[in-house]
């Protein structure tokens, strides 16, 4: 635009320099080239003539010089009858510039002048490629590259085709910086060869590309394929790939197409690296794919082409399942023992996963774990799906044997070594260091062991308690680190553990927390104040949840500041959950917060206000008064208990109370039923009493029918509970009156009032569950009756059984030991 503006300011001025009389309109000057185009850094040669009558030069001292764009060349005279000057610059490296002549007399004034363009030659368009679309309508695209070079000129380019079965020439021209074009369909016959090339034009020249002989069928991308997959009966390993072109180019499947096949396993991230080349292939004909693994699940993708066309885009995948067979190869096995002394038993947790070499073979798998080689020996111990198991064995258990099982068989056992826990700690030093998002670095040392035979580390989430989640990797005895790969989640902790084995078990493990990343805690623990004491304070708080860390705790600090402003900070170690804060003033009130730091950042919790009380000298040796007396009593009391006759302290503090299960009535002496107190100056007290006696009279002889029934029930005896008070056989019997409980029953054979008899009498003792001591009653004994009833008698109260007469109750209990100790005489009744 520049020059453009220059040209039209120089033909202006020459205009004006020239003679403007009517006769005469002729500019000053005119400059003269070989070519207003040259190839750019080509010399360029320039004239410049100047009329004599250019009133520029009449009668003045003058000089002509060149410009072009900031530089100037001098000019050369050439001719006396008219002026002329020439200039020659050997390299012109301007696209576009203004060449100017130039007269100086006591001004520069521009007499005329010629624009100079400059650029290169076009290149041979080059990599010319067609493609056919074959949808509706057909069309071919061609495409070229025009070059790497810019020409700086104006380029046309045109199409050629030539139709060889027809003889037909067709030109396409282009719109300039345009290079590509598409070919209607009646410019082309899909099954008929045709050349087709490019060519270039510009002001320093023309040229031709390669041409190129094509066929547009051949040309064709087509649309992508449609799958399906099914697996080949009665052959193990492969899959049958049934395909056919989409609906708009199904007229073309009597051609044979090219296909490729990719393939890869449900649980691969990745494609094969090279597909799988089928050529010439019809669509009515399926292709299978063998090699395979058998109870695999497989994706798989085909694309297709016609000879060289451009390949189809792939098709949508679609999956397929090979044929089962039994599980072949070995589990690598990970155990963990933990005796049981009690039930001298092992308690198991067995961990497991596929070794490189195992090959499940197919798709429902599942374990057992048997204490037998044999597959059809009783023994099994655990069958899961999943990839651990807990059981018990016998403490002697040296092996288990496990198994993966699908539909069509059985795997060959892996066996497992039952290694117990030995107390041999040579794994020191545990870290783990984040390597990206999904794996840990773990670095361990370890002491040097003859008998070390490698390393287990396993890995667990510590906020979930599925045995399932626990994973494991086995090292040789040479490796201090590994890398574990999970998919291991930010901010939540882990659980990783570095075991020794041994040649004859598993040594003592390290076990450290670990996070993928960490961040600030989400919370901080409430200060609390423990107790305060002179100038001091203790502070404790609470244990962060361990989903609420985030991270490691690397410190506790406490920061606490008086009304004067002055800030104080007090740190903890990770373990503790406790400061003391020293040399505080007890007349300040002091503020305090706690902040809480993982290598992932720091939160700061609530802050809380707290004050020192005054020391009190008065309290504190009243304080101490009041405590020496206490612990002076306390002194003469240990003393006391100490040299005094301890069964007599124990009888005094716990008496003894009599146990009808353990004792019999022959123990009870007749100094226990008197009205008075144990001596207690006695070196063995008799802790035996009774409370009182009752005696139960049944008016009526039972039958014999009756009494072979109640004694063949004899030793059952807990229905007597209501007949403790009294006897519902008696008048004025209430169950409800009753104040005592009585735990032995006697039986005579003769009444209460009748002679007395030489029959042995009976002795029948309770087994009634009811508290002995039913109310806190006396110690003195009620007056009581001895009676003989026909049958049985009863120890309670009597009140209307008078005694008889002139017996001695002593001759009425010599042929009953048990109970001598019982008899009353008159004095005692009176």
């Amino acid at each position: 635009m520049i020059s453009m503006w220059l040209s039209v300011i120089v033909m202006l001025v020459a205009f004006v320099n020239g003679a403007r009389n009517e006769d005469d309109v002729e500019p000053c000057a005119k400059v003269q080239t070989d070519s207003s185009v040259v190839p750019l850094g080509s010399p360029v040669r320039a004239t410049c003539v100047i009329r004599k009558t250019c009133p520029l030069v009449v009668g003045q001292a003058f000089h002509i010089e060149w410009r072009l764009g900031e530089h100037l060349f001098p000019g050369n005279l050439a001719n006396e009858s008219s002026i002329v000057s020439e200039v020659f610059i050997p390299s012109f490296n301007h696209t576009r510039s203004f060449l100017a002549c130039c007269v100086r007399a006591s001004t520069v004034q521009v007499v005329g002048g010629v624009e100079i363009r400059a650029g290169y030659p076009p290149e041979a368009p080059q990599n010319i490629s067609c493609q056919t679309n074959l949808t509706t309508p057909n069309t071919l695209t061609c495409s070229w590259d025009p070059g790497q070079q810019e020409t700086h000129l104006l380029t046309k380019y045109s199409l050629h085709t030539e139709i060889w079965d027809t003889n037909e020439n067709f030109t396409y021209k282009l719109p300039a910086g345009v290079h590509h074009y598409i070919i209607p369909r009646t410019g082309f016959g899909l099954f008929s060869d045709m050349k087709i090339y490019v060519k270039a034009v510009n002001e320093l020249g023309e040229t031709t590309s390669e041409p190129i002989i094509l066929e547009p069928v051949s040309a064709a991308k087509f649309d992508p394929p449609i799958l399906k997959i099914q697996a080949v009966p009665r052959r193990y390993g492969c899959l049958q790939l049934s395909w056919s072109l989409s609906q708009q180019q199904a007229w073309m499947r009597d051609f044979r197409l090219n296909l490729e096949v990719r393939l890869k396993t449900a649980d691969s991230r990745y494609w094969s690296e090279q597909p799988i080349l089928v050529n010439r292939v019809k669509q009515a004909k399926s292709v299978d794919q063998c090699r395979l693994r058998p109870g695999t699940q497989y994706l798989a993708q085909i694309r297709v082409r016609y000879q060289q066309s451009p390949w189809s885009e792939w098709s949508r995948r679609q999956s397929g399942v090979t044929l089962e067979t039994a599980p072949t190869g070995r589990l690598d096995s990970w155990t963990k023992v933990s005796e049981d002394h009690p039930h001298k038993q092992l308690n198991i947790k067995l961990f497991w996963k596929p070794s490189k070499q195992f090959r499940a073979n197919g798709q429902n798998v599942s374990y057992i774990v048997s204490g037998k080689k044999l597959p059809g020996a009783n023994g099994k111990l655990c069958s899961t799906k999943e990839n651990c198991c807990a059981f018990q064995l016998p403490e002697k258990a040296k092996k288990v044997y496990l198994r993966a099982v699908n539909a069509a068989g059985k795997s060959p056992p892996t066996e497992v070594r039952i290694y117990r826990l030995k107390d041999r700690a040579v794994v020191s030093g545990v870290s783990v260091i984040p390597q990206d998002d999904r794996s840990l670095l773990v670095q361990w040392k370890s002491l040097v062991s003859s008998t070390l035979t490698g390393f287990v580390v396993e890995w667990r989430p510590l906020l979930k308690t599925d045995l399932s989640l626990t994973q494991f990797e086995i090292t040789d005895r040479n490796k201090t680190s590994l890398g574990i790969t999970g998919s291991f989640e930010p901010y939540k902790p882990y659980g990783i553990s570095v075991y020794p084995r041994f040649k004859d078990g598993i040594g003592l493990p390290q076990t450290v927390n670990a996070y993928l990343r960490q961040k600030a805690p989400s919370m901080v623990p409430k200060i609390q104040i423990k107790k305060s004491w002179q100038s001091h304070v203790e502070l404790t708080w609470d244990e962060i949840p361990l989903d609420q860390r985030n991270g490691n705790i690397q410190s506790y600090k406490v920061f606490y500041c008086d009304k004067q402003g002055t800030i104080n900070a007090v740190g903890a170690e990770p373990g503790e959950r406790r400061v003391v804060l020293k040399g505080l003033d007890t007349e300040s009130v002091y503020e305090a917060f706690m902040m809480v730091s993982t290598s992932g950042g720091s939160s700061n919790g609530s802050m809380i206000h707290f004050k020192i009380e005054p020391f009190d000298a008065v309290a504190v040796v009243t304080f101490s008064t009041v405590s020496g007396v206490g612990m002076s009593l306390l002194l003469i009391i240990v003393v006391m208990t100490c040299f005094s006759n301890q069964k007599r302290l124990k009888q005094r503090f716990w008496p003894a109370v009599p146990d009808p299960a353990n004792s019999s009535i022959k123990r009870w002496t007749s100094e226990s039923t008197q009205d008075s107190h144990l001596d207690w100056d006695n070196e063995e007290p008799n802790p035996m009493y009774l409370s009182h006696l009752s005696f139960l009279e049944f008016p009526v002889k039972l039958s014999k029918e009756d009494d072979d029934a109640w004694l063949s029930n004899a030793e059952d005896t807990s229905d007597l509970g209501e007949s403790i008070c009294g006897s519902p056989f008696l008048p004025g019997y209430t169950g409800s009156n009753c104040d005592s409980v009585p735990y032995a029953t006697v039986i005579f054979s003769d009444p209460c009032d009748s002679p007395t008899s030489k029959d042995p009498h009976a002795y029948l003792r309770s087994e009634s569950t009811q508290p002995l001591l039913e109310t806190e009653e006396s110690f003195t004994p009620k007056c009581y009756q001895n009676m003989a009833t026909d049958e049985q008698c009863f120890f309670g109260p009597c009140h209307d059984c008078v005694p008889e007469k002139g017996t001695d109750p002593r001759i009425l209990w010599d042929d009953f030991p048990f109970l001598r100790a019982l008899a009353l005489n008159d004095s005692q009744i009176d």
